[in-house]
Parts: structure tokens; C-alpha cells; sequence
């Protein structure tokens, strides 16, 4: 595909840059977010290109769901002569790259989605050539599984950096943006995540009962927690514990299925489509996220989406939109015990998982994406020029 590739969108003059930490085919809640705006602004007359991270070595553009998807790449230096030393001989190259992405499609507004390298040459680019810049958090800074901001001194200086350059902030919760007061941040606003509410699901299909957890297995997301507290709580032999998704943790996951004797009852499922996974939602006696730390939670979302009771986490964003006791039940997943409790709870009680399910329905109704793509949409407008400035 040419380099020289325009985005269509005639109607607005804004040429939005979204810069991702990652997007397909990796699979998260970062990647169908970033999708879900992108293909909303196209919508809305907006020009969108994603410009993600090149993880394989293969700078390249591919036009996905009718957007185009460049993906760049963001060497960093390392704490070594020779990891220096391979950044100095990397460098220009990938800011060549960056360059001609800019000339190529010429940007108004860059937005970064998901601070990391991108972050750091999104800065970069705003800097030099002196357009906006958006950041928008996804919890990065406290939910991630490789600690990252923890160990590179690099990348909390560049968000530093970036929160005070940004002529706008965002994130899906007001837990985030506490975060990232910590590095600066005065101000920012909330901007929830969405699920696509077009989605049609199947009608749940009667069989075994079962508890369905999903996500990346990495440790942040708890299913180690789950699946402990599955094993201590007083539940009928036959319900079942399914967990979709894969990652670094399964090999964990199954040794303690195995050492809980739990082989028969607990099942990891595996990569499934989002076809799938809401299939599966839908006949399950509950949905569980049992995260140690969600930003957010665009899986409680799904679950409501599918009809499906709620058992979320306490710990992150959850509680500014899942009310307890009445579209979802809060817990603290580090209590095995009130985790193993609730999972009784709601198993015991179909009257509450009916009760749960409904209000679910009702409150996903405010979690489109196409709300979520008017909030982004009203903020750029918000970034141009009074005409006084424009003089």
C-alpha cells in the first residue's frame, strides 16, 4: 500500500493522528478501544490514521476497517553501552519514519492513546512540528503486569513531560486520573470506554452451570485469585469455572487448578472470538472480573451487553459506574473469602442474578461508543484556533 496513503474526511479540517501502544492483531481493551474511536471519527467526517508500534521489525501501513494503520518504530535507549549503542544506530531511522508518516498525512491533532514509546515520540512530533497534543491514559501507570513505569526512569519523565504539554488529558476514570496526579497532571477528564451496543447475542442455550471469566492472563487480571476462592467456596459440584483468554500466567493458572483438584471443573478456554465470549457470557450464572487493578473494565460492560450477572472487582475504576447490589456486585478480590462469598451469593440467588442481568441491560444503554467518539470529537474542537489566533 503507498506511504502516501489520505484518510478520507471531508467534513471537519481536524486530521487526527491516534498513536497507540499497540493495535491489531493484538487483541485488549487498548486495541478495541483505539479501533472504536478511530472508526467513529472516520464517521463523523474526521480524518483518522492509527499510528501504532512496530513490534515485529516490519515498518509498514495497512488499512483496517477502512482507516489507515501505520506502524512505526520507537527505539529506546537501554541501560547498557550496547543497548545505547544499538538505539544510536536505530534512531534516525525510526525518526525518518516518523517524519514521513507526518508528511504523508499531515496531522492536526497527535493523541496518544496508552502512554509508552509512543508516547515518547508522539511528544517528540508535537514538539517539532508544533500540533496539539491529546494524551489519553488507559491505566498504564498502575495496572500493568511488567511494572514499566516503575523501572524506566525514561518514560515517567517523558509523561511528565507530555502531561504538560498536552492541551488535553483523558482517561476512563477518575482512579486513573488520580494516577496521574502523580506525575503532574492538574485537571484532566473522564471519558468512559463503550461497548458497540449493535452487537446482537444469542440467546443463552441451557447446559452446564458455569461462572465465565476473560481476559489476558497476566497476573493484574486476577484469575489466580478467582481461581482460589472457586476452590474454597461452597458451591454445587457442578458448577463449572470457565476462563477465556491466553498469556504469560496459564502455565501458573494450571498448576493451581491441578493442585486444588480442580481439573475436572475449572477449564482455560483459550483465545475466543468476541462471538464466542459473548455466547458464552450469555449462558453463564455470572460473569466475574476479578482484576486486581481495571482502569475501567470494558468486560463489565460485555457482560451487561450479553445479559449476564455481574461480579466485579472493587479495585480501580468499577465503582464509578457498577452500583452495588443492583447491576453488578463489588468485591475485593484479594479477600478469597468475600470473593468465594459473593461467587455463593450469586450462584444461590437466581432472584438477584435475574435482578443483577436486568439493571445491567438498562445501564449498559449509556456506554456506546458513539458517546464516547462525541466527548473525543467536542475536545478537539475545543483545541483549535479562536479566531482571534487565527490573525
Amino acid at each position: 500500500m503507498s506511504a502516501n496513503l489520505r484518510t478520507s474526511g471531508s467534513e471537519s479540517a481536524d486530521r487526527i493522528a491516534l498513536i497507540a501502544s499497540s493495535y491489531a492483531p493484538a487483541v485488549g481493551g487498548v486495541e478495541e478501544t483505539v479501533r472504536r474511536v478511530a472508526v467513529g471519527l472516520q464517521r463523523s467526517g474526521r480524518a483518522v490514521e492509527v499510528w501504532s508500534v512496530d513490534r515485529d521489525g516490519r515498518s509498514r501501513t495497512e488499512v483496517i476497517d477502512g482507516i489507515a494503520v501505520r506502524y512505526l518504530p520507537t527505539p529506546l535507549p537501554a541501560g547498557s553501552v550496547g543497548g545505547i549503542a544499538r538505539f544510536l544506530r536505530a534512531a534516525p531511522r525510526a525518526w525518518r519514519e516518523w517524519t514521513r508518516a507526518y508528511r504523508a498525512f499531515r496531522p492536526t491533532i497527535a493523541h496518544v492513546h496508552c502512554f509508552g514509546p509512543n508516547g515518547l515520540y508522539g511528544l517528540a512530533l508535537s514538539g517539532r512540528r508544533g500540533i496539539p497534543l491529546v494524551v489519553t491514559s488507559h491505566g498504564e501507570t498502575m495496572a500493568d503486569d511488567g511494572g514499566v513505569f516503575t523501572r524506566s526512569a525514561l518514560l515517567r519523565t517523558g509523561l511528565r513531560r507530555a502531561l504538560r504539554r498536552a492541551r488535553a488529558v483523558t482517561a476512563p476514570s477518575r482512579v486513573v486520573l488520580a494516577d496521574l496526579a502523580t506525575y503532574g497532571l492538574r485537571g484532566g477528564d473522564v471519558i468512559p470506554n463503550g461497548v458497540d451496543l449493535s452487537v446482537t447475542v444469542d440467546p443463552a442455550v441451557p447446559g452446564e452451570p458455569t461462572l465465565f471469566a476473560v481476559g489476558r492472563l497476566g497476573r493484574m487480571k486476577g484469575f489466580d485469585l478467582l481461581i482460589e476462592a472457586f476452590a474454597v467456596a461452597e458451591l454445587d459440584p457442578a458448577v463449572r469455572l470457565v476462563i477465556g483468554g491466553d498469556g504469560a500466567e496459564r502455565a501458573d493458572l494450571e498448576r493451581r487448578i491441578a493442585a486444588h483438584g480442580l481439573g475436572g471443573r475449572v477449564e482455560l478456554r483459550g483465545w475466543m472470538s468476541p462471538a464466542d465470549v459473548a455466547r458464552a457470557m450469555a449462558g453463564a450464572l455470572a460473569v466475574v472480573v476479578p482484576s486486581r487493578m481495571e482502569a475501567f473494565g470494558l468486560v463489565a460492560l460485555e457482560a451487561w451487553r450479553s445479559g449476564a450477572p455481574l461480579v466485579m472487582t472493587s479495585r480501580g475504576g468499577a465503582g464509578e459506574f457498577v452500583h452495588d447490589g443492583v447491576d453488578g456486585v463489588l468485591v475485593d478480590p484479594e479477600d478469597r473469602g468475600a470473593l468465594a462469598n459473593a461467587l455463593e451469593r450469586v450462584v444461590a440467588d437466581a432472584e438477584l442474578r435475574r435482578a443483577l442481568a436486568a439493571a445491567g441491560r438498562v445501564q449498559v444503554r449509556e456506554f456506546g461508543w458513539d458517546r464516547a467518539v462525541e466527548r473525543y470529537g467536542a475536545l478537539y474542537d475545543g483545541l483549535r484556533p479562536r479566531p482571534k489566533e487565527m490573525r
